[in-house]
């Protein structure tokens, strides 16, 4: 067993109980999400939070974008409180930022431009932030004041004034958990902005699976059926770990060279390409673009017009339309995005720079075609895997009327947040143990 290997084994409490710089990081990430979790209950001022929450429950029975948008708040959305954007405009102008770097010159010299270009990178995801949140906040302030239910108006002061004060307040809200997420990378462990959206997502956890016990008591669903539900919701956990691990590796040799009067090079290594190289985007694509028309129908008392009414009767929730166009976008998407993030031709061309070689393929243009052939065959499989992931839900709400989301976007977010989290914290340990051996070592020299 290598060195390595028999120090990751070792890893346990004793290891944790010494690493005082990770517990250090890990006490500061926890009173981050803290922060983050008691902002989700602070309410908008100006808002009838009873009438709210009565249109609320209506859009979630219709099916809309509230509803997913709902699951990564953690609430905050429900209750209508500051953090109602949550971070979803910095990931959305990070996706816009990703898709114009490709299309883009300017974007991509500054993305090659190392450190210096992907700060620049990032002010740019920062103001067109600040664009989004402010856009949105707006869109949220005028449905407020339109939108009204038996018990009354949602908002009792509609005006000027008061969409200010919502556009500012979700403004303020979103570049507070812009800079929290910041500070959680910098200074804690893991992804901020991801482990924000963790947090969001894993909060409805509880108040699900006391939903789920409340329809066995009331006898909506079997004994049997909640444990068929338990075992699915395991299995599909660790279908989901298993492919969001998987990758094809390419061997990619490096020829010897003579350096001084000894040959030098000649390794072998291997270059991963993941199962799932669009990660989440393509399901919150897909969803957002299918579920804003019964958004937009539903913060309108009369339902909208009569081809939006339409729209909505055949592109419902649970109905084969929507799950048809739903499963067809999001492999679209998969090859879409797929295609921006990993250009052959570049890969090639690098691998040729630095010597490399695939066995038995010629450098160039042949290695770019290999590279392409091979992406194209792995995505068809990981986007098959989106669409069953993601058609999940909808096939529980409408056949087994669970009312709450398992599976799709929120359970790829919370595999993936988890094994990144936990492969950080694991190298944490791993280099305090390396701190540890030099510590104790007699390095000659060393006083």
């Amino acid at each position: 067993m290598a060195a390595v290997d028999k120090m990751a084994s070792n890893f346990g409490l004793g290891a944790f109980s010494k690493a005082t710089d990770l517990k250090k990081r890990l006490w500061f990430t926890l009173g981050c999400l803290v922060v983050y979790r008691l902002g989700t209950y602070i309410p908008i001022p100006g808002v009838d939070q009873q009438v709210f929450q009565d249109i609320f429950n209506q859009l979630n029975q219709s099916g809309g974008l509230l509803t997913v948008l709902g699951a990564f708040s953690g609430g905050a959305l429900e209750r209508m409180t500051i953090f109602a954007l949550n971070i979803m405009p910095y990931i959305s102008a990070a996706i816009i930022i990703q898709l114009l770097t490709a299309v883009s010159p300017k974007l991509d010299q500054l993305k090659k431009e190392g450190d210096a270009g992907r700060k620049k990178i990032n002010q740019y995801t920062r103001y067109l932030t600040v664009l989004l949140a402010a856009v949105q906040a707006y869109g949220v302030a005028a449905g407020l004041e339109s939108a009204s239910s038996s018990a009354g108006a949602a908002v009792a002061n509609p005006g000027l004034f008061f969409r200010a004060t919502v556009v500012i307040t979700l403004v303020g809200g979103t570049v507070f958990l812009m800079w929290l997420g910041e500070q959680i990378t910098a200074r804690g462990v893991g992804n901020g902005i991801s482990l924000i959206i963790f947090a969001g997502i894993v909060a409805s956890g509880p108040a699900a699976v006391g939903q789920l016990l409340e329809m066995g008591r009331r006898g909506s669903l079997s004994a049997f059926a909640i444990i068929a539900f338990i075992v699915l919701a395991v299995g599909v956990v660790a279908f989901v770990v298993f492919m969001e691990r998987a990758q094809r590796r390419i061997v990619v040799q490096y020829p010897k060279r003579q350096q001084g009067n000894k040959m030098v090079g000649g390794e072998s290594s291997h270059m991963p390409l993941k199962l799932n190289t669009a990660g989440v985007i393509p399901p919150i694509f897909a969803s957002s673009i299918l579920l804003l028309p019964a958004t937009l129908s539903g913060f309108q008392s009369t339902g909208g017009p009569e081809w939006l009414t339409t729209l909505n009767a055949y592109l419902g929730q649970g109905k084969p339309l929507f799950l048809l166009i739903y499963v067809g976008m999001i492999a679209f998407f998969a090859f879409f995005y797929t295609a921006i993030v990993f250009n052959p031709q570049e890969t090639a061309d690098n691998l040729r720079k630095y010597g490399g070689f695939i066995p038995g393929i010629r450098p160039g243009k042949p290695t770019a075609d290999y590279l392409d052939h091979v992406l194209t065959r792995i995505t068809v499989v990981g986007a098959l895997y989106l669409c069953a992931v993601c058609a999940l839900p909808e096939i529980l709400r409408t056949q087994w009327q669970i009312p709450f989301y398992f599976g799709g976007t929120s359970l790829l977010i919370v595999v993936s947040v988890t094994m990144d989290t936990t492969a950080q914290i694991q190298g944490h340990l791993l280099a305090h143990q390396y701190e540890g051996l030099i510590k104790k070592s007699r390095l000659r020299g060393k006083r």
